[in-house]
């Protein structure tokens, strides 16, 4: 072990077994700097990383509230409170992993084919040389984009999880093609996909019609609905996840909406009847061990959050979803 530290010009990030960690809060007040996720160090703070996470401020894809432009620095600064040991899966997420913050990604806000082809291009860069990304949103238009980048890095399909009120298995929106409800039908056309593996959880709410669970089935999906949570329990759930997604590499894609609007009030198209946050954030514990090449936690939405309820909802969702990567390093 080592006491010692990496200086910056207000704060200091210990450094563990060769790890830099988030700063000491016991020596520099949470309320402050930096601003990265967790107070974790920045990319260019550290010689190479484990994870990635990047934020994406993009919204042009969607097709309700808008706002999740802002999802990405609401998310780091709901984060602050969260410390270095989760005792729920005993790991300590930033000291068995080297973590980054890179930052915000730029794209363009008045193309979204553009914009696809900007985090495609950033997410390979982010895994080539084995770092898992983990993307804070922005809407779920972005999940197609690291859908193909993962496609790519790992030559084959993979598996995709997916946390959700809804489906995003549509068509089109006002004969758009890429918007935040397609992502996923998109994928599975373009066959990046595994589709005897993939899943959604948490579906509910109303649907345009019966004809959207069959096409949802035929691009490749199972379902998990979340009223299956009141009626058959966590662990249920979680047996059936894994026994789906076993096998191979698994992206997970988390939409903060696929928690009730009482945990999540902050987004764009929230669905009445949804998950609580102990319920999202014990699945995403049994998620520990699988081959999780990369994740996504978008549609979080400020402008209609208050007490920072889907922010710190958001950051727990990072934080679990970072300490099941950490005991495979």
């Amino acid at each position: 072990m080592s006491d010692n530290v990496i200086a910056g010009l207000d704060t200091q990030f210990p450094v563990i077994d060769g790890v830099v960690g988030q700063v000491d809060a016991a020596r520099f007040p949470r309320y402050g700097a930096p601003a990265t996720f967790a107070r974790l160090p920045r990319r260019d703070q550290v010689a190479d990383a484990d994870v990635h996470i990047l934020g994406i401020p993009f919204d042009t894809g969607v097709s309700y509230r808008p706002g999740a432009r802002f999802g990405p620095g609401h998310i780091r600064a709901s984060s602050k409170l969260l410390r270095p040991f989760n005792p729920a899966l005993g790991v300590a997420p930033f000291a068995q992993q080297q973590v980054v913050d890179c930052g915000d990604l730029s794209v363009n806000p008045f193309a979204i084919t553009e914009a696809i082809d900007t985090i495609s291009a950033a997410a390979r860069t982010l895994g080539a040389d084995g770092a898992t990304p983990l993307i804070l949103g922005g809407d779920h238009t972005v999940a197609l984009p690291m859908l193909r980048a993962l496609h790519d890095l790992h030559a084959k399909p993979v598996a995709v999880l997916h946390f959700d009120a809804h489906l995003d298995t549509w068509n089109s929106y006002f004969g758009a093609p890429y918007t935040h409800g397609t992502p996923f039908r998109r994928a599975s056309e373009e066959g990046l996909i595994d589709m005897e593996r993939s899943m959604h959880v948490g579906i509910r709410g109303p649907l345009y019609s019966a004809a959207d669970l069959d096409d949802d089935s035929a691009l490749g999906f199972a379902v998990v609905r979340a009223d299956d949570y009141e009626f058959d329990g966590v662990a249920s759930i979680v047996e059936r996840v894994r026994t789906r997604l076993a096998g191979g590499p698994v992206y997970v894609s988390i939409d903060i909406d696929v928690l009730d609007p009482a945990h999540a009030p902050g987004t764009g198209t929230p669905e009445a009847g949804g998950l609580t946050s102990r319920e999202l954030l014990n699945t995403l514990r049994g998620l520990r061990g699988l081959d999780i090449v990369g994740t996504d936690i978008v549609e979080v939405s400020p402008a209609y959050d208050h007490a920072e309820i889907t922010g710190i909802a958001a950051a727990h969702v990072a934080y679990e979803m970072l300490s099941i990567l950490g005991p495979r390093r």
